[in-house]
């Protein structure tokens, strides 16, 4: 896959572009990104998606930027193994957030991408303040000689996927429907560092990682996880929260790995969100921590 950073290069062979901030990489954008790969291989097309580096709210005043659900080293990754030939993710600057639908469409679609087919979903919308849509982008594709092929919208569980309703999903600790929705297991990412060495004393050593701010966190608590050790999955348990029997007072990510003493500090590793055990609570006596954390890797054993 050729990655491009710079609107810059144009492409020689015609394209099939998907549009998308691609923000989840869910499988509503799966989708999306299938769509686009199978009319390339169809038609000769080359295979491509144009996204950004950084989220387009992130140049509007008074907006939020998204906490990210995905890092951009898998998100890069997610779009090879889904078969994309051609992917550009640029900077989302002023300069762009001011270009109008009409500019967008000729100086990048026509002038740097040489589209023949644009693959979008359902409320897609583009230009300065969002002004243009699939309505305007289909009238200006008959004009420009490229069509417009629109995903409509992609529920599980009755449930319509989007970025928006999976961060509201993990929020809340509801993993395993966050998961059906993003198509794939809820990841963090983190170095392991040096705690206080509690989970060890208790008997239930600990991989404390740090963590970037900006992801989403699951709401405190345990949940079943799976471990990434150098390209080795472990089952483990996580817990995610201020140790209140401690008195810890700092949000921490902490995991134990089942049947593994290897010593991985300074290691970066990856935690995999299965499902919710139960919510964190402030054991009165050490002895009871002891018994529910067995309690709830018997738990994590009989969670399919």
């Amino acid at each position: 896959m050729e990655i491009v950073k710079k609107l810059t290069n144009k492409s020689v062979k015609p394209t099939v572009v998907a549009l998308g901030n691609f923000d989840g990489l869910h499988v509503g954008h799966q989708t999306l990104i299938k769509r686009t790969v199978d009319i390339a291989q169809k038609e000769n097309l080359v295979s491509t998606v144009f996204t950004f580096d950084n989220h387009t709210t992130s140049k509007i005043k008074g907006k939020n930027t998204p906490k990210i659900l995905i890092s951009k080293n898998r998100k890069i990754a997610l779009f090879k193994e889904l078969g994309v030939k051609l992917l550009y993710i640029v900077q989302f600057t002023e300069t762009l957030m001011h270009f109008t639908p009409l500019e967008f469409i000729e100086k990048i679609l026509v002038d740097i991408l040489n589209v023949r087919k644009v693959v979008v979903g359902f409320n897609f919308k583009f230009g300065y303040l969002a002004k243009g849509d699939v309505k305007y982008l289909k009238e200006m594709g008959e004009k420009y000689n490229f069509d417009v092929i629109v995903v409509p919208p992609i529920t599980k569980d009755n449930i319509l996927v989007s970025s928006t309703q999976i961060r509201e999903l993990i929020r809340e600790g509801e993993i395993s429907l966050a998961n059906k929705l993003l198509g794939r297991q809820y990841l963090i990412e983190g170095k392991v560092i040096r705690g206080r060495g509690i989970g060890r004393k208790l008997g239930f050593p600990t991989a404390n990682i740090s963590f970037d701010s900006d992801i989403v966190i699951p709401k405190a608590g345990v949940y079943k996880t799976n471990t990434i050790v150098d390209g080795s999955k472990f089952s483990s348990i996580t817990n995610i929260g201020f140790n209140p029997t401690f008195n810890g007072g700092k949000l921490s990510i902490e995991t134990h790995i089942l049947d593994y003493s290897e010593n991985i500090y300074d290691k970066t590793i990856l935690i995999e969100f299965i499902d919710f055990i139960r919510k964190e609570r402030k054991f009165d006596d050490v002895n009871k921590l002891i018994e529910q954390v067995k309690l709830d890797i018997k738990t994590l054993k009989n969670i399919n």
